[in-house]
C-alpha cells in the first residue's frame, strides 16, 4: 500500500478497497487527531460539511507527508507520482486507497475538479529538488501550487466557484504560506531549504551563507521587516473574502486572515529572530482572535451587505446535506 510502511499517519489506515464508511472513519480520525489546529476552525462550520473537510484534509495531509516525511527525495517523488495516479483513478471511479475513496465521494458530491488536488502535488515534488529561491516572484509562484489550491478546495466545499472569490482566496493563502515560511526559517534550514528570496536578502545585506549559519543581525531584521510588509499587503488584498460568503462561513475565513496576521505580529514582538526561535500563538491569542472574528460577524449582521454574504451560486451542498 502506498507509503504505508513509511508514514505514521498510516497507523489506523483501513485495507485497500474498503467501504466509503470505513474510509470516512479514517479521514475523520486523521483530521481530529493528527493536527489539533484543524478542530479549532472546523467546529464552526456547518455540520453537513465536516466530513467533506475531513476528506480533503486527509488528502492534503497524506500528500504533504509523502513529500516531507520520506527521507529519500527520489523515493518521495515516486510516492507522490503514485499518489497522483491514485487520485486520477479516484476521478475515474476506481479508487482503492481509503483516503482517495473518501475524496472521490467529496469530489462527486461537491463537484470539485481534479486540478487543485493535482496542483498541490506540483509543489510537493518541487520541494524534493528546489531548495533555494532567487526572486520574490519565484516564491509567489511556489505558493500558487503549495497553498492556493487549498483555498480553492475550501471554496468548492462551501459551494463557491467564481473567479473573484478564488482571486481573494489566492491572496490569503499565499500570505498564509509566506507567514509560515518567515515563522519557520529555522525549521526549514534543518531540511536544507530556504524560502527567503535570496535577491531580496542581498538588497538588505544578507547572504545565503548568513542565513545558513543563522547569523542574526540588523540586516536580517530589515529583511524580515520587508518580508512582513509584503505579506501583510497580501492579507489586506484577501481580507474582503470573508464579507463575500454566506454568514455561516464568515468566521472561519476571517480567522484564517486574522491568524496569519497574528503570526506576523508574533515575529515582530519577538524581535524578528526566526533563525533561532519559532513564534507561536498560545491559546489566549487564539481565543482573542476567535472573539474578534465572532464580534465582527455579529456587527456585520447589523449592516447592509451590499451584495456580500450572498448564498453560493451552487446550492448543491445544502441540497444534498440538509
Amino acid at each position: 500500500m502506498l507509503g504505508q510502511q513509511e508514514l505514521e499517519i498510516a497507523r489506523s489506515l483501513p485495507a485497500e478497497g474498503c467501504t466509503p464508511a470505513e474510509a470516512q472513519r479514517y479521514t475523520r480520525w486523521l483530521a481530529t487527531h493528527h493536527y489539533e489546529n484543524f478542530r479549532v476552525v472546523s467546529w464552526l462550520l456547518p455540520s453537513r460539511l465536516h466530513q467533506h473537510f475531513y476528506n480533503v484534509y486527509a488528502y492534503c495531509r497524506w500528500a504533504d507527508d509523502l513529500g516531507d516525511e520520506v527521507a529519500d527525495p527520489k523515493r518521495a517523488v515516486e510516492l507522490l507520482d503514485g499518489w497522483d495516479k491514485e487520485l486520477q483513478r479516484a476521478y475515474r471511479g476506481a479508487a482503492t486507497h481509503p483516503v482517495l475513496i473518501a475524496v472521490a465521494e467529496t469530489a462527486r458530491e461537491c463537484d470539485i475538479p481534479i486540478e487543485p488536488f493535482r496542483d498541490l502535488l506540483v509543489a510537493f515534488r518541487q520541494d524534493q529538488t528546489v531548495h533555494r529561491y532567487a526572486k520574490w516572484e519565484d516564491v509567489i509562484n511556489y505558493c500558487r501550487y503549495s497553498a492556493n489550491p487549498v483555498g480553492r478546495l475550501v471554496l468548492y466545499l462551501m459551494g463557491y466557484r467564481d473567479a473573484e472569490r478564488q482571486t481573494l482566496s489566492d491572496a490569503t493563502c499565499t500570505a498564509l504560506q509566506l507567514a509560515n515560511f518567515w515563522q519557520d526559517v529555522g525549521r526549514d534550514l534543518e531540511k536544507g531549504r530556504i524560502y527567503i528570496p535570496l535577491e531580496l536578502a542581498a538588497i538588505h545585506g544578507a547572504t545565503e551563507n548568513d542565513i545558513v549559519s543563522k547569523r542574526f543581525d540588523s540586516d536580517y531584521v530589515e529583511l524580515m521587516k520587508d518580508l512582513i510588509v509584503r505579506t501583510r499587503a497580501l492579507f489586506a488584498v484577501g481580507a474582503p473574502l470573508a464579507g463575500r460568503v454566506s454568514p455561516e462561513f464568515r468566521v472561519d475565513l476571517e480567522l484564517f486572515n486574522r491568524g496569519g496576521c497574528a503570526v506576523l505580529d508574533a515575529i515582530e514582538s519577538m524581535g524578528y529572530d526566526t533563525l533561532h526561535r519559532r513564534p507561536a500563538l498560545d491559546r489566549a491569542v487564539q481565543a482573542r482572535l476567535l472573539g474578534r472574528a465572532l464580534i465582527s460577524r455579529i456587527l456585520s449582521s447589523f449592516r447592509s451587505t451590499d451584495g456580500g454574504g450572498q448564498k453560493p451560486e451552487s446550492t448543491s451542498l445544502a441540497g444534498r446535506h440538509a
